[in-house]
């Protein structure tokens, strides 16, 4: 897909306002890309819109500026409390980001204002801002979009000021519905009149996808973008000019060559992934301090507001340079690259036993990888990262921290017949990590580990450089002590079950609603999950010689293949709960 051909924006059959016009000229948009050459005239049009379009191909545009052509041309002039356009998408990140692009476009038009409905903030100060300001266009995610029209008694009749919507827009739907929003979707579909434009845009086409343009849309046009050289019939579903690669590296040097990498390269822009919110600040926290002359954000699920101002940075970056994701973990993003028709180039760092992960990424999930050469220069970090948890107690409980929730995650792995934790060499890890000691936990219980060699320091002895947080933590110790010589002893309870096998109270209410839903003859089946565990299985008799390519692809080709054929290809990467820094 050349994005930077497809055309200029006066070659549109329909002429645009010139405000927008002026707009795309200040932001440098001079040409259009396929997807939007295609969506706007329909749009404008009054026909309901089904997209499908390779991540990063420039939908955002698709959708924002026929919403402002629309809500120009109508004849009645919305109102202080009229919702004109709702714009639904999965994550507060997408969220933010076509908030800003919206903000780029009615900046123009000052009888239009927008509200922006995501979680992360106290949504009683949503509805009041509501309630003051009002909004014409809501950008949201359906959690809190879904609260807000229950927020009736509190003041806000969301449900009245959606009565004059004109147009919907559901982005990125098929993860709307993979996160499991398809019950909060069908609820605030029940609120929209039914007499409106619906644009539906998605990287991905599924069975559950068609259900929701049939309930959703009416007699919808389908448009399917692919790239230039791609056949129709390729289910590819990462950009051409996206290039895949992966490196193999033992634990214990994994880190260490993250850094030398990072070093190498600092006069790129990089996004690095880890599995976990305390991988990230442990190891973000290390990186600040170990690559020098770069900015280093932190970004991860639990920093609320600060995780939002950090996005907008990430986002005007990633939206003028090019980007290089780095996967430290086994999770795989790459849509943060290769957009808008721009080279990209993602990178994943596996251990040894972990390489059939890349067959399976190229066989079941369309998304080919190339081994890149071993990193060169590569220097021997830990030990300054060893030093920082001795000078600080902070970054001791990190690195804790880090290795615990780097061990749940491993076990709780959705692709566990590669990604097994009984593989994993934890003393080699816990040197990776650059610990201290090995933590307490169960899954180590009454293992040894002579190839870890523990520091000679009195863990406890370490204190934190934060004087305040050092004397609580002295105060609680004395506390303790003293309890400790007054109180009779009590009777310890140990759990039985490691922390990464226990089951959260909110993981049983999820699998009971799974149960319920199959009894109540749900289109919802396990054949994919059967599919996923049989391919893996091939993938390693293959790996182990035990079966010869030729069996192989037979195998493969004979299991039934139920999910995934609607109209069109999917072309997007898969994307995951991951964090980033």
């Amino acid at each position: 897909m050349d994005n930077t051909t497809e055309g200029k924006w006066d070659s549109l059959p329909l002429k645009l306002n010139h405000h927008i016009l002026q707009t795309l000229d200040e932001l440098k948009f001079t040409h259009m890309t396929p997807v939007q050459s295609a969506c706007i005239p329909l749009f404008m049009s009054n026909k309901d819109v089904a997209a499908e379009a390779v991540t990063g191909s420039g939908k955002t545009l698709a959708f924002v500026i026929p919403i402002i052509e629309i809500l120009l041309k109508r004849e009645e002039k919305l109102k202080k409390m009229q919702v004109g356009a709702l714009v639904i998408t999965p994550t507060r990140e997408l969220a933010l980001q076509i908030s800003e692009v919206m903000d780029h476009f009615i900046h123009k038009f000052p009888q239009f204002s927008q509200i922006l409905l995501i979680g992360g903030s106290n949504p009683i100060e949503d509805v009041e801002k509501f309630k003051e300001q009002g909004a014409n266009i809501v950008i949201a995610t359906p959690g809190r979009l879904e609260d807000m029209f229950r927020r009736k008694a509190d003041g806000l009749d969301l449900a009245s000021s959606v009565k004059s919507l004109d147009v919907l827009v559901l982005d990125e739907a098929d993860r709307l519905l993979d996160m499991g929003f398809e019950a909060s979707l069908n609820t605030i579909l029940g609120y929209l009149p039914k007499q409106r434009r619906t644009g539906l845009f998605s990287a991905t086409q599924t069975q559950e996808l068609e259900k929701l343009v049939r309930a959703g849309l009416r007699n919808p046009v389908r448009i399917t973008v692919k790239e230039k050289g791609v056949a129709a019939s390729s289910t590819q579903k990462t950009p051409s000019r996206l290039s895949n690669y992966y490196t193999i590296c033992r634990a214990e040097d994994k880190f260490n060559n993250l850094v030398a990498f990072l070093r190498q390269h600092k006069h790129e822009k990089h996004l690095v992934f880890f599995s976990t919110c305390a991988c990230v600040e442990y190891y973000g926290r290390a990186l600040e301090t170990l690559v020098k002359n770069v900015t280093i954000h932190c970004i991860h699920g639990k920093m609320k507001n600060k995780r939002n101002k950090i996005f907008l940075v990430c986002v005007s970056l990633g939206a003028r340079i090019k980007i290089f994701v780095l996967h430290f973990a086994f999770v795989h993003r790459c849509g943060r690259t290769a957009r808008i028709g721009n080279q990209g180039n993602a990178l994943v760092f596996l251990l040894p036993m972990e390489e059939s992960y890349v067959n399976f990424l190229s066989i079941n999930q369309k998304c080919p990888l190339q081994k890149m050469s071993p990193v060169s220069d590569v220097v021997d970090v830990l030990p300054k990262v060893k030093a920082m948890a001795l000078a600080d107690r902070a970054a001791f409980d990190r690195g804790m921290r880090a290795f615990v929730s780097f061990v749940q995650a491993y076990a709780k792995h959705e692709c566990s017949l590669i990604f097994r934790l009984k593989d994993l060499d934890f003393a080699a890890l816990a040197r990776g990590f650059a610990l201290l000691r090995m933590p307490k936990m169960p899954e180590l219980r009454g293992k040894t580990f002579p190839d870890f060699t523990e520091t000679t320091v009195d863990t406890d002895t370490i204190r934190y450089k934060d004087k305040n947080r050092e004397k609580q933590r002295q105060k609680m110790l004395a506390e303790q002590k003293a309890k400790a010589t007054t109180d009779p002893p009590r009777k310890k309870f140990i759990k039985n079950k490691a922390w990464s096998k226990q089951k959260s109270k909110k993981e049983r209410k999820k699998k009971n609603a799974a149960k319920r839903k199959r009894a109540e003859g749900s289109d919802v089946d396990e054949e994919d999950m059967t599919e996923l565990l049989n391919d893996t299985r091939l993938l390693k008799k293959l790996k182990k010689g035990q079966i010869t390519e030729e069996d192989f692809e037979k195998q493969i080709t004979a299991v039934p293949k139920t999910k995934g054929k609607t109209e069109g290809s999917s072309q997007a990467c898969n994307s995951s709960g991951d964090e980033a820094v």
